[in-house]
């Protein structure tokens, strides 16, 4: 294919490189002529392993050439690359000055262009700046529709200085974020060949996405950290402890518990966070994202507070039915639980309230659980139905925090117009209610 990649800095240097090694003609756009002079003599503008025998070889293959001419760039090629830099503003934002230039350059040039056109947004963007932002820009400048005359998408990169060659050829997977069978089409073509999934997804996700992973290796990266700074200080080996934890490719290194839902309880992870930070406040060990999780998952519990809330303002009742009160579906663990809390916070507010849990029998509650419930919610044996059809005729604002199928599928059957749900779980997949649901995060 004809490519054109603008900005050459690290990923689109690197990217150029591929490419044409590949065998793609590439043409790199950059503002400064001094990259622009290293490509074309087959020199790096970065350092990176590998990059100084592969640039020379494909300056010498004649597949490269460089411009400063976006307009030549665009009407010269198929796929256009945009990997220029969005650096932090002073404020912390994001700069993106550079690329809303580009996309009224490119748009302009797609004016003067009649085949169809792709570009694809490599560069690290917040969420929905394709779709609001640059669309708007690069239609207004050309005259034509994004999905029609061109085709607008995001793919975000995952290459790692110092092994981003090795990244190029083997990433973990190439997510693309499109609009239309078009776009997708031309980059499976440039990269079906790679050895991992090729996944379609929004513009929006895939925007979101590259934040999330960078932002997951940042939470990695410190809680290795801190776990060593609190094993330092007790004596522990750090490196023996995290290759423990690694081994647990169940729960630890997997998709478990990257599920939005609601905020956590039990009697495991709140009583263990709390010991850690006392443990670490003894030796004198600072800790504050461990610190912060607790609080973030109080945050979590506001939000679904503030929901409930509202709905009930917008119900004009305070009459609210819990499905679901255990911390986990399925158990009858009611020890700091994050719905008894709600229930609790609820109740203070006056609303009156009306609970079923298949799993919860107030009979057979034993020691802490039975202590617990007690303390936080001493009335409970009043607001506890035996059955499911008592909690919604009784109520007027549901809380599912069930992610019981069978209980779902029951509950559908029951609920009566002008009802209204606020979902804690997510609902199971292909399952709808017949009436407005609204999620705590989704």
């Amino acid at each position: 294919m004809n490519i054109s990649i603008f900005g050459l800095g690290y990923v689109g240097a690197v990217s150029l490189a591929c490419l044409a090694r590949d065998g793609h003609h590439v043409i790199g756009v950059d503002i400064d002529r001094t990259k622009l002079d290293l490509i074309a003599a087959g020199n790096t503008p970065v350092v990176e392993e590998g990059m100084v025998d592969l640039m020379r070889e494909v300056a010498a293959s004649g597949r490269v050439e460089v411009t400063t001419d976006a307009a030549k760039a665009v009407l010269e090629s198929d796929i256009s690359l945009v990997c220029v830099g969005t650096p932090s503003a002073a404020n912390g934002s994001q700069d993106q000055g550079a690329i809303l230039r580009l996309a009224a350059e490119m748009g302009a040039a797609l004016k003067r262009k009649a085949t169809p056109h792709v570009v694809v947004m490599r560069s690290t963007l917040v969420p929905g700046t394709v779709e609001d932002v640059l669309r708007p820009i690069i239609e207004q400048h050309s005259g034509k529709k994004d999905g029609a005359d061109f085709h607008l998408c995001f793919q975000p990169e995952f290459l790692r200085e110092g092994s981003s060659i090795r990244d190029y050829d083997k990433p973990p997977f190439t997510i693309v974020g499109a609009n239309a069978p078009y776009a997708h089409e031309r980059l499976r073509e440039l990269f079906g060949h790679l050895p991992c999934k090729y996944l379609e997804t929004s513009v929006r996700a895939a925007e979101m996405m590259k934040y999330c992973c960078n932002n997951f290796h940042a939470l990695k990266i410190t809680f290795a950290n801190e776990t060593a700074r609190l094993c330092g200080a007790l004596g522990v080996d750090p490196f023996e402890v995290m290759d423990l934890v690694c081994q647990d490719t169940q729960l630890n290194i997997s998709r478990a518990y990257l599920k939005p839902g609601f905020a956590f309880g039990g009697s495991c992870l709140p009583k263990d966070l709390r010991a850690t930070a006392y443990l670490a406040k003894q030796r004198d060990v600072a800790l504050p994202m461990l610190a912060s999780i607790l609080v973030s998952n109080d945050a979590h519990l506001d939000l679904a507070f503030d929901k409930v809330m509202a709905a009930s303002a917008t119900a004009g009742s305070r009459k609210v039915g819990f499905v679901g009160l255990s911390f986990k579906t399925g158990t009858d663990d009611l020890r700091e639980s994050p719905l008894v809390t709600l229930a609790e916070r609820l109740i203070g507010k006056g609303c009156e309230l009306a609970i079923y849990d298949p799993e919860v029998h107030l009979a057979r509650l034993l020691g802490a659980n039975k202590n617990f419930i007690a303390q936080h919610l001493p009335h409970i044996g009043q607001m506890l139905k035996a059955e499911l059809h008592e909690v919604v005729g009784a109520s007027d604002v549901i809380v599912l925090g069930s992610s019981s199928r069978v209980v779902t599928e029951a509950l559908a059957a029951l609920l009566r117009p002008g009802q209204r749900v606020i979902d804690l779980v997510g609902l199971p997949a292909g399952q709808t209610l017949p009436v407005p649901v609204q999620g705590l995060s989704w």
